[in-house]
C-alpha cells in the first residue's frame, strides 16, 4: 500500500488531501496538534515549530510502516497587518510555522527517503509567494522562502531518487481565513489596511474548494516526472504567467491598485 505523510492534515487543504488519498486506498499518517485516527489514517501528535516533536513523530510513523512514498509539508497559517506595526514575535511565529516547520520535516524525513532510494516531498506554498500581497508581507515572505528552499532541495536530493515539487494555491475557501491573526496596530496610519484585508478575505471565502487542491497534490504525488512548481487554479496560472512576462514594477503596481 502506498504511504502518505502529511503535516497540517486536520483541516482545510490538508484534511481534503487526507480524505482524497484515502479514497485512492493510500495509508495516511497525519501529523498535527489535533486530529483523529481512522482505519486508513493514523493521527500522530506533532508541533512543527518544535524540531524534537517533528523527529519524534517520524520515529512513531516508522513504528507502523517500513516505507514512506510521499511527504507533504502543508502546515501553515497567516498573519496580516502593516509591516511597520507587525509585532516581531508574530513575524517570527509566521516563519516558525510556515518555513521552519517545513525545514524540520525535511530534516527528519530525508534519512528515511535516502535509505529507501526513492520518495517525493511536496510543499504547499501560495500564489502570494510570487505576487507579494500588501498587508500580508510576512505571509508572502514565508511562502517565497518555501519556494526557494524547495528548488534548492530538488537539486540536492535528485541523486537519491527523490523528487521535490511545490503547489501554489490561489484563493481557497477554508478555515484558514478565519484563523488569520490580524495586527490592528497602525490602522490610523495605514488607513487602507482593514479594507484591503477584508477584500482579500472575501475572495478567499468565495475561492476554490479545498478538494481541488487535494486533486492537484495527488497528481503531483503520482506523476512520474513532476514539475517543480504547480499553480492551483486556472486564473492564478494566468496571474503567475503575467508576473513572469511583465516588468516587475508594473506587476507590483497592479497588485497594489487591487488592494491599496
Amino acid at each position: 500500500m502506498n504511504t502518505l505523510l502529511i503535516t497540517g492534515g486536520s483541516s482545510g487543504i490538508g484534511l481534503a488531501t487526507v480524505q482524497y488519498f484515502v479514497s485512492k486506498q493510500w495509508q495516511v499518517f497525519e501529523l498535527s496538534r489535533s486530529g483523529n485516527s481512522s482505519e486508513q489514517v493514523s493521527h500522530i501528535y506533532c508541533d512543527v515549530t518544535d524540531e524534537s516533536s517533528v523527529q519524534q513523530a517520524l520515529v512513531e510513523v516508522m513504528k507502523h510502516t517500513d516505507h514512506v512514498d510521499v511527504v507533504i509539508s502543508n502546515a501553515g497559517f497567516g498573519i496580516s497587518g502593516p509591516i511597520e506595526f507587525t509585532d516581531s514575535n508574530a513575524a517570527k511565529k509566521q516563519f516558525e510555522v510556515n518555513f521552519f516547520g517545513a525545514f524540520y520535516l525535511v530534516k527528519a524525513v530525508l534519512p528515511i527517503l535516502r535509505q529507501q532510494g526513492y520518495g517525493r516531498i511536496l510543499f504547499t506554498s501560495s500564489v502570494a509567494a510570487e505576487l507579494s500581497i500588501p498587508y500580508q508581507g510576512f505571509y508572502s515572505a514565508s511562502k517565497s522562502a518555501i519556494n526557494a528552499l524547495a528548488l534548492a532541495l530538488a537539486n540536492e536530493v535528485r541523486e537519491f531518487g527523490i523528487h521535490v515539487a511545490v503547489l501554489m494555491p490561489g484563493d481557497v475557501a477554508t478555515g484558514f481565513t478565519n484563523a488569520r491573526e490580524k495586527e490592528i496596530k497602525g490602522a490610523e496610519v495605514y488607513r487602507k489596511a482593514h479594507s484591503a484585508v477584508a477584500a482579500m478575505e472575501k475572495d478567499e471565502r468565495s475561492g476554490m474548494p479545498p478538494t481541488q487542491m487535494a486533486r492537484c497534490l495527488y497528481k503531483m504525488a503520482t506523476n512520474q516526472s513532476p514539475k517543480p512548481m504547480y499553480v492551483g487554479g486556472t486564473i492564478y496560472k494566468f496571474f503567475c504567467l503575467l508576473n513572469r512576462l511583465l516588468p516587475k514594477r508594473l506587476v507590483n503596481w497592479i497588485v497594489g491598485k487591487l488592494y491599496c
